[in-house]
């Protein structure tokens, strides 16, 4: 019988231990989405103790305390810190098989090198104990990252945020990278009337123009694309239900635009045809610029109306959505590819339904300029776990070639979740090492430790080239 999480935890063959061990396990990281706050890394910030940094906006948490029974109060209420951190203590032995379980005591060791499962019973000793280290300088979150050798971090930025925080790391000369990512879902968000024009009059006042029509709209939000450009910004990012690809003219975006500025209620289709339009030029913008563009799909979002009217969005309250994917995706990126102004992509799912639909998909569109120019990207918030992992990883090698793949990301509002990196790294292992061993793949060690250590690390280094 196996220990819990010894050093060879999830590798399963001889030829996956030498794979991870030998090649995958000092790689540095380069977490190239993810939701950190960048004020906390300009300041170097100490969390004051275990629950701030753990349990403060982690909603894969408040779920699992949700549906252990755990009342409001002690997730997202006013209970002191270290109340909530017994509940969540309470909750950990319950969410075994979910890998919750496996990231909080990966994460433990990794960062405070505890060894006790967290339970009722240790919750007071753990909690005490980290929570003195964390306010010594060793655990600045500059530090935390130091310590997991992170070497990029790209964090995800609205387009009216004035990169104030990136601006004074690169000043300070932090040698990690943090650079910004631009994400303009609120900028194409039809469907609220009232919040958009409140977007417009910020971009208004920002831009210090007025918009008066949707060509003073593009070119204003274009400023902020070219701002992002100058401060290192060389990632857009979606997060998308489903792709927009709905044909329109220009007259018709023009009196829907009108509508908008006159707080007058859209038809779907007139909201389908503005968002069509919006991420179409998007997309000119990024290929213009030669950025990445990622494009997060199949999230159904704020689906609990009684809680999201307490505690506000990305609180737990989401799931996957079973959207129709194929035919606005294929148009979109062909509309793009028709006139040779498709950037590098890369398509995240949340619906396993549709791995082999997207992996397929993303063929389609590349055409030898770069390898991998076109990516199906890596398991996705509820998929990114063992079984999430492995099946994404096998649709993308059954479809397409894995050996081309950018690898994993955090996507995480955590400083302690680099440790992900690490189990997609022991999964990926495992599965080459499996193959190996079983015959299906020859036993060039060589060869397929290239080939991890391409996939963890140097694939991304190449495909994003940050500078």
């Amino acid at each position: 019988m196996k220990n819990f999480l010894d050093d060879d935890f999830l590798l399963t063959t001889d030829t996956a231990k030498t794979l991870y061990h030998s090649f995958a396990k000092g790689l540095p990281i380069i977490d190239y989405h993810c939701h950190l706050p960048p004020d906390q890394i300009a300041e170097d910030l100490n969390f004051k103790n275990l629950t701030q940094i753990w349990l403060y906006g982690d909603h894969y948490k408040w779920r699992a305390m949700r549906a252990n029974g755990i009342p409001e109060e002690y997730i997202t209420g006013d209970r002191s810190d270290y109340e909530k951190f017994e509940k969540w203590a309470e909750t950990v032995p319950y969410t075994i098989r979910n890998p919750l379980y496996h990231w909080t005591h990966l994460e433990l060791r990794r960062y405070f090198d505890v060894y006790d499962i967290l339970s009722p019973a240790t919750a007071k000793k753990i909690y005490d104990e980290c929570s003195e280290k964390l306010q010594t300088p060793e655990y600045s979150v500059r530090n935390l990252m130091r310590k997991m050798k992170v070497e990029m971090t790209g964090t995800t930025d609205d387009p009216l945020d004035d990169l104030a925080y990136h601006q004074k790391i690169k000043k300070d000369g932090f040698e990690i990278k943090v650079l910004p990512s631009f994400r303009p879902d609120k900028a194409m968000a039809a469907d609220n009337i009232q919040a958009l024009n409140e977007y417009i009059q910020k971009l208004e006042g920002l831009s210090k123009t007025r918009i008066l029509n949707f060509g003073d709209y593009l070119s204003a939000l274009k400023g902020r694309h070219n701002y992002f450009a100058e401060n290192g910004c060389s990632v857009s990012d979606h997060g998308l239900e489903q792709f927009y690809a709905e044909d329109y003219t220009d007259a018709e975006i023009d009196l829907i635009f009108k509508s908008i500025l006159s707080n007058e209620p859209l038809s779907h289709n007139q909201v389908l045809k503005f968002k069509s339009c919006m991420l179409f030029n998007l997309g000119l913008w990024d290929h213009e610029k030669g950025w990445v563009q990622q494009y997060h799909v199949g999230g159904l979002r704020n689906n609990n109306t009684r809680l999201l009217s307490k505690i506000g969005a990305d609180a737990g309250l989401d799931s996957i959505g079973d959207f129709s994917q194929g035919v606005a995706m294929t148009r979109f990126l062909n509309k793009l590819d028709m006139q040779d102004r498709l950037a590098k992509t890369i398509i995240y799912n949340l619906n396993p339904v549709d791995n082999e639909l997207i992996a397929a998909m993303t063929g389609n569109f590349n055409d030898g300029t770069v390898a991998g120019k076109v990516q199906f990207g890596s398991a996705w918030w509820f998929l990114d776990q063992k079984d999430g992992m492995i099946k994404q990883l096998n649709a993308l090698s059954n479809i397409g070639l894995l050996s081309r793949f950018v690898g994993m990301l955090t996507d995480s509002r955590s400083f302690l979740s680099y440790p992900r990196h690490e189990y997609f790294r022991r999964i990926l292992c495992d599965l080459i090492g499996k193959d190996v061993e079983n015959g299906e793949l020859p036993d060039d060690i060589e060869w397929l430790g290239k080939i991890v250590k391409d996939v963890c690390y140097y694939n991304a280094k190449a495909y994003f080239n940050f500078n």
